[in-house]
């Protein structure tokens, strides 16, 4: 079959309607399907054919744009999830439980680590954290008996760290663990972690992937590169029996290819049922045909209001992976050739009055907590979401307080910076 590129996937890719089907991915919004008999009915209860009972578990339309999302990503198998959160949540805790370690990066979406930090801390599993620039020795110091995974992200939100996936990934499986790359800011667009050595990735769909802030919505996709049978003994819960399934051995009867999603959905979206709408999944789709395009603009864009602000006598420092004098440039020249996100962070001289004074004059810049759409989004933590610190710990935290967060949108650009010199301007 011959292998397509991203545009093409992009649009093609999940669904292929057979003849006088609907051309546009249908929306299956029910939340049973019917069957002829109990035994075929059964078979879906016991694993042994596909389709669907339970929109809480499966349904078609989530099922078709999982498997586009696995292809632009180059994976096996894919499951679409509710938020980005229980993306993550979902990927790690199908394979770590009570008693269980992991290994992260310390620089991720503050969400993320709370959900590890404090929420699945509660139910057991213990985390370290270490920086993305640790050296290998104190990254072999992480590793304890009991690791299940390594996890860190391709772009951090909103650090904007560039993770080394190669070297966290050749690590990983020194230890005979998995690692789990968030990609949400790169996207399969500008980066795809399975080539570098990563075997599970997710996504808050949310941002670039629908694109427009109209749904929330997350995904994992397996590589089905991780042989989980050579590990039996650190994944009982994929190479033993699953009473709750009639015995089924997930990594015996789906392999490789599908061993991971399958208990994925089997147990933890059965139990737990953080169920994506097909409404939602739908507009999901939508948002996909046209991401190669977005992304490449939302790139340009970015490099081009980041040199401006680097230029720029009012700004203190600006932190973007596509300048040259980035910290993280060399890596970005690695994993993304072609781009990285959207998103830039910054400081205005004069501190956080400053930064205040700027943002009350921005008219094109939308002053929210979203990032990773159509529209330019801007934010100043320390007036807003982390308006409860003080300076002192706002520095501690790596959020200083004339830190200002913007997510460059599809807008012209010449209009985007003639907004934020008018917005200095008045400083």
């Amino acid at each position: 079959m011959k292998k397509h590129k991203m545009e093409t996937i992009a649009i093609q890719g999940g669904y292929n309607p057979g003849n006088g089907e609907p051309r546009q991915l249908p929306i299956y919004q029910s939340t049973t399907f019917k069957y002829d008999t109990s035994a075929d009915m059964a078979k879906l209860f016991d694993l042994e054919s596909d389709g669907y009972m339970y929109s809480r578990l499966a349904n078609p339309t989530c099922d078709f744009v999982a498997k586009k999302i696995a292809a632009m990503e180059g994976g096996t198998s894919a499951m679409l999830t509710s938020s980005g959160q229980a993306a993550n949540f979902f990927a790690v805790f199908n394979i770590a439980g009570c008693g269980d370690h992991v290994v992260a990066s310390s620089s991720i979406y503050g969400g993320t680590f709370n959900l590890f930090a404090v929420t699945m801390a509660r139910m057991g599993v213990e985390f370290t954290f270490v920086s993305p620039d640790c050296s290998n020795e104190e990254l072999e110091a992480a590793f304890q008996p009991n690791t299940k995974a390594v996890f860190g992200e391709t772009i951090a939100n909103p650090a904007l760290t560039v993770f080394d996936i190669e070297r966290f990934a050749k690590k990983a499986h020194e230890h005979g663990v998995p690692l789990i790359v968030d990609n949400t800011f790169a996207t399969p667009v500008n980066c795809r972690p399975f080539e570098w050595g990563a075997d599970i990735v997710t996504h808050s769909t949310t941002k670039y992937m629908e694109g427009h802030a109209a749904t929330i919505g997350g995904c994992i996709v397996d590589s089905g590169n991780f042989d989980w049978m050579a590990h039996a003994d650190k994944f009982p819960g994929l190479t033993t029996p699953d009473d709750s399934y009639h015995g089924v051995v997930y990594a015996e009867k789906f392999g490789k290819a599908g061993a991971f999603i399958t208990k994925c959905v089997a147990q933890l979206m059965r139990d737990f049922g953080c169920t994506p709408a097909p409404q939602n999944a739908y507009l999901l789709n939508l948002g996909l045909e046209s991401l190669p395009v977005r992304m490449e603009r939302h790139c340009s864009n970015a490099q081009k209001m980041a040199e401006f602000l680097e230029a720029h006598d009012k700004i203190a420092w600006v932190n973007y992976p596509g300048l040259p004098s980035n910290k993280y440039y060399e890596v970005a020249q690695k994993y993304l050739p072609n781009g990285s996100c959207g998103v830039i962070s910054f400081g205005v001289k004069g501190g956080r009055a400053a930064a205040e004074e700027f943002m009350a004059h921005l008219t094109l810049g939308n002053i929210e907590t979203h990032v990773a759409d159509s529209h330019t989004c801007c934010l100043h933590p320390a007036s807003s979401t982390h308006r409860q610190m003080t300076d002192e710990q706002l520095d501690a935290a790596g959020v200083p307080a004339d830190l200002v967060r913007l997510s460059i949108g599809l807008e012209n650009i010449d209009d985007l910076i003639d907004d934020v010199a008018n917005a200095l301007a008045q400083i």
